[in-house]
């Protein structure tokens, strides 16, 4: 079954009850301002589509942090609400509460049209899933909206339980519409050949992911931390590197089941005796006892590059090294700058760290699809669905 978009949606009139998902970084000194404002930007469209279809009313919940259903100012949305109101050039009203009595009455104040509810998280029935909450939200509007994907993997009460009293009147907004779209091409018709980037800290993280890629990707290069488990269980020396007994037995079970030779591995890397010490070069695959490999080396840059540069369908999750410290940069670098030149290719980028990356290296509007959720577009490579977005289609 198709998601319902907004865009086939009759909204003349209508309030609109919409699950963004403005989890947004904030700086940690007051005033406390949002630092990187992508996921809001993101939600832009919608809301604008929403007011141009004519709905009376707009009513927004998010989440921001994990304050344990404890009211916490340092969570609280005002940052939020002051950036859309500045970006939407209209006012945005802040709730006190997302269930208190005054969102009834802003509701009927004519020249309100858009609310903001506080912090959903404030209150322990969301990430309980509780249906008497979602029953309480759900009498602010006429319409649900679900445009939060980064939270579509979760079954809470603002994306899950609600959709019980939206029987026919639940949507998928445009940015949620955009992610399902993309990771379904990736999952049902990609494109040959389908090469997958594959980085981050822990094979026991991503194994679901990986095991799920084996089947449909031509090749999978592994970089970052990641790729020393492999290395190890296929006999070089990774020294300090991190690496976990338990990911090695993983590893060795992924090699074991890559009966076409999928796997790439480094060739060669860039070390230190410590994470913030002076990088050096190191060839070959194996890594000296005092040494930790911190990236990529240039041998394993140009050969990744070269398999990106054929693809026809790329997708990326988690750097390959300490992007943060720009000694060890280059190598995910590389890949965001690899990936962005393959102009005939269709890539998308997934996950917190490599969609970072993307952000820092310049390069995201050449990305096909950079996707809000990190967890989220993970668990639907793995799963082929999530929670929220099978309530959305199915209803609760």
């Amino acid at each position: 079954m198709q998601l319902k978009s907004i865009q086939d949606a009759e909204l003349k009139g209508k309030r609109v009850l919409v699950r963004f998902d403005f989890n947004v970084p904030l700086s940690k000194t007051e005033p406390r301002e949002i630092t990187d404002s992508s996921r809001i930007d993101q939600a832009i469209p919608t809301i604008r589509l929403l007011l141009e279809k004519g709905a009376s009313k707009i009513i927004m919940i998010s989440h921001l942090g994990r304050p344990d259903g404890q009211v916490n100012p340092k969570y609280s949305l005002e940052p939020v609400a002051e950036y859309l109101a500045k970006k939407l050039g209209t006012d945005v009203i802040l709730s006190e509460s997302a269930i208190d009595n005054g969102v009834k009455n802003l509701l009927h104040l004519p020249e309100t049209k858009i609310v903001l509810l506080e912090n959903i998280r404030f209150l322990p029935g969301e990430e309980k899933n509780e249906m008497e909450l979602a029953e309480k939200l759900a009498t602010y509007a006429d319409i649900y909206v679900n445009d939060a994907f980064g939270a579509a993997h979760r079954k809470h009460a603002s994306t899950h339980a609600i959709n019980a009293f939206f029987k026919n009147r639940a949507y998928a907004g445009l940015l949620m519409k955009k992610e399902i779209d993309s990771l379904g091409t990736l999952l049902e018709k990609p494109a040959k050949p389908f090469v997958a980037v594959v980085g981050g800290a822990k094979v026991s993280d991503k194994i679901k992911t990986i095991e799920k890629l084996l089947v449909i990707v031509d090749t999978l290069l592994i970089g970052g931390a990641m790729a020393y488990p492999f290395l190890k269980a296929k006999g070089a020396t990774v020294g300090k590197s991190l690496c976990s007994d338990e990911d090695v037995a993983l590893a060795k079970h992924l090699l074991a089941a890559d009966k076409g030779g999928k796997i790439q591995l480094p060739k060669d890397h860039i070390v230190s005796d410590k994470f913030d010490g002076e990088p050096s070069p190191c060839s070959g695959t194996s890594i000296p006892e005092d040494k930790m490999g911190l990236d990529i080396g240039p041998l394993t840059i140009k050969a990744y590059a070269d398999h990106i540069a054929t693809a026809k369908t790329v997708f990326w999750n988690g750097p390959m090294g300490l992007f943060e410290n720009k000694n060890y940069a280059k190598g995910t670098m590389s890949m965001a700058s690899s990936i962005a030149k393959n102009q005939t290719a269709f890539t998308v980028v997934g996950g917190g760290d490599s969609v970072a990356a993307v952000q820092q290296s310049g390069e995201a509007d050449k990305f096909s699809h950079v996707s809000t959720g990190g967890g989220a577009s993970l668990e639907y490579i793995e799963r082929g669905e999530l929670p929220g977005v099978q309530a959305l289609k199915y209803g609760v």
